[in-house]
């Protein structure tokens, strides 16, 4: 790791984290086949590997669901929806046609069993259960689905309904559903349920439903751990997927396909093009300390160790050495200091552009100086 530049700073702002525009690399031949559109994506960075057609607008069929998850995770993460919580099924979500989980109407499910069956099987049912319990009912939930697809910048996305069930005025692009998917995919809970393959999903009565992954890249191509599949006559054949390599995870959409296989081949290829063609290097490890340490006022000690708050990594081409350098800024200190609490920031540059920003935190706590700790460090001071 290098050195890094340490400035102190009084009573500073934490700067925003930044991403760069990103580059992209056109190959000489078309890595799908098939397929109307198509958008390959390193997930840490968000910079773009492959791209065709990205930004045309086009049904996307369930895919749409992608949104429909993220904001029931965002409803869990913000306490508002609990995974144990029980949710009353209406005739409404008990009557979607289309994949179905067949839910009946009346009964109680839990959140998380209906969470799974959206990912593992696209239950239109359970997600628009699921819309009533957190906005009050589906066409609310459809105005904060549009609201979070604005606020990922997504501007060529439009939802009309949570399940992807045909309907006019509903669309996206390539590039759009990466974003909103790889958005998705922070949430840790996702890859609980998106690697299974097979499962009973029980009701109430004990009646079961079997419930298959339409995702079959889980089972055909190992390092794929997760996407959304979609079809209409309409959007044809469409996916969402993430896939993982040491440590990189990229992220891939194919909208428009002529079948489910072009579909499924066509990610694959533009996986295997990407992890064969970059890298993703390390270059700030959480576990390890800095370099530099940072001084605090008041404590027991003049200095403490540093770390950086998460990993950061630097994405380029493998035939690519790209030049990292860096800046941090430490706040002003005082005692007592708790370990992990936020002393002050990195920012990552690649080639003199910031690509991002990362919290430095305290590697270990600093107590607070006592009367009797002054009175030690003067005389230690005038014995120098």
């Amino acid at each position: 790791m290098k050195k890094l530049c340490a400035l102190a700073v009084a009573s500073c702002i934490v700067a925003s984290g930044g991403i760069a525009s990103g580059f992209t690399v056109e190959t000489s031949r078309s890595l799908v086949s098939g397929c109307k559109s198509a958008y390959l994506m390193d997930y840490a960075s968000g910079e773009c590997i492959y791209k065709e057609n990205e930004t045309a607008r086009m049904p996307i069929a369930s895919v749409c669901k992608v949104m429909t998850l993220t904001l029931v995770f965002d409803a869990v993460s913000a306490g508002k929806l609990a995974l144990s919580d029980t949710v009353t099924v209406s005739e409404n979500a008990a009557g979607m046609g289309g994949s179905q989980v067949f839910l009946d109407k009346g009964c109680e499910y839990n959140v998380e069993q209906l969470i799974k069956s959206i990912i593992v099987c696209s239950a239109n049912d359970s997600c628009v259960a699921l819309s009533e319990t957190v906005a009050g009912g589906e066409e609310a939930f459809v105005a904060q689905m549009n609201k979070k697809a604005s606020e990922l910048g997504c501007a060529n996305t439009l939802f009309a309904n949570c399940t992807g069930l045909p309907r006019e005025t509903q669309y996206s692009c390539a590039k759009d559903v990466a974003i909103m998917f790889s958005n998705l995919i922070k949430n840790e809970n996702y890859f609980k349920y998106s690697n299974i393959w097979l499962e009973d999903f029980i009701h109430p009565d004990n009646r079961t439903t079997s419930m298959t992954n339409t995702n079959k890249l889980i089972r055909k191509y190992s390092f794929c751990d997760g996407g959304k599949t979609g079809f209409t006559n309409e959007a044809g054949f469409c996916l969402a997927s993430t896939a993982k390599k040491n440590s990189m995870r990229l992220v891939s959409v194919v909208l428009g396909a002529a079948s489910s296989d072009e579909r499924f081949n066509s990610t694959v290829n533009m996986f295997e093009y990407g992890f064969a063609n970059y890298k993703n290097k390390i270059v700030l490890d959480k576990d390890i300390t800095l370099n530099d340490e940072f001084f605090v006022r008041g404590g027991k000690k003049d200095t403490f160790t540093v770390r950086p708050e998460r990993n950061s990594y630097v994405f380029s081409a493998i035939d690519k050495t790209p030049e990292i350098s860096y800046y941090m800024v430490s706040y002003d200190v005082k005692a007592p200091v708790a370990e992990s609490s936020i002393v002050g920031y990195i920012e990552v540059y690649k080639d003199n552009i910031l690509i991002d920003t990362v919290n430095v935190v305290a590697a270990e706590s600093v107590e607070k100086a006592s009367f009797g700790d002054y009175l030690k460090q003067n005389a230690e001071r005038w014995a120098l």
